[in-house]
């Protein structure tokens, strides 16, 4: 089992060169995003850390950028989330058991979670933002006893769009976890909370801030917002943790689409910390 005592950086691969991946199994999680568990046919370890992604290759078809949302303690598999929204997703969505694909990864910067360690965790994702936070929850949750309180803030859109639902049911069943869920558009079923993720922060017991680490993944526009409440709160800003995917494409730094002035969110990225992120305004436009 991968621990903070043992979670390095994988050694180097070459990053053009992807793995064969076989899938174990597959599951729907709303209308559009479908769980994948994927196993690498050699045997090995991914070896990742939260907050980075894979390249996934279809032959034939392209390749996409995809976040891992599986914990790196959790063995040989990986766990995909993936949103049906153009060709390379949808040919993965029509996969079954058995078939195999390539990977290049893990690429990015991830989380530092040795630097988590001992302090209070608060997570907050927005929509599909949960996918890679659930690496970070599961892999604080293995470690629980290297923790000091941990927090979970997530919002969806709506109830149809929540992900995770088995998993939302677990962590809220676990002492070690404080859970608050919202949806902004709630139907007539929904019995939870209603509004905007920063609505939550009102539930919140206080903080001690210099022993508080923030890590926000979600759309662009929740950037801003959930900072000011973090900074209201006194976290410095270094101690805030982002999760960007602007327009990623190569995974390695190459085609400059993802570039902000002299930053490569696929490489510098896709984890920031807020201090940093002041120096790219354009980050979360």
């Amino acid at each position: 089992m991968t621990t903070l005592d043992t979670l390095e950086l994988p050694e180097t691969k070459d990053p053009y060169e992807p793995v064969v991946a076989r899938l174990i199994e597959t599951e729907p999680l709303t209308e559009l995003e479908r769980l994948f568990v994927f196993e690498p046919s050699d045997g090995q370890v991914l070896g990742h850390r939260p907050g980075q992604f894979v390249q996934v290759w279809i032959p034939g078809v392209g390749e996409a950028p995809i976040s891992i949302c599986s914990s790196p303690t959790r063995g040989r598999t990986f766990e995909l989330c993936v949103r049906r929204v153009g060709e390379v997703t949808s040919h993965l969505h029509r996969l079954t058991a058995g078939e195999e694909i390539g990977v290049r990864g893990p690429l990015g910067n991830g989380f530092d979670m040795t630097a988590m360690q001992g302090q209070n965790v608060l997570v907050i994702a927005g929509g599909l933002g949960l996918a890679p936070a659930r690496s970070v929850i599961e892999y604080v949750l293995d470690e629980r006893a290297r923790f000091d309180e941990f927090h979970v803030l997530y919002g969806a859109r709506s109830p149809a769009e929540v992900l995770f639902r088995h998993d939302l049911i677990r962590w809220r069943h676990r002492e070690a976890i404080n859970l608050l869920v919202t949806v902004d558009r709630p139907d007539e079923q929904w019995r939870g909370r209603s509004g905007v993720v920063t609505k939550l922060f009102a539930d919140l017991p206080r903080l001690n801030p210099e022993r508080t680490c923030a890590v926000v993944i979600g759309p662009p526009v929740m950037f801003k917002f959930v900072v000011v409440e973090l900074l209201a709160r006194g976290i410095p800003h270094d101690r805030i943790f982002c999760s960007l995917e602007r327009r990623m494409r190569c995974g390695i730094g190459k085609c400059g689409h993802c570039q902000i002035n002299a930053d490569y969110v696929c490489v510098d990225g896709p984890v920031f910390t807020y201090e940093r992120m002041r120096e790219l305004p354009e980050a979360v436009t």
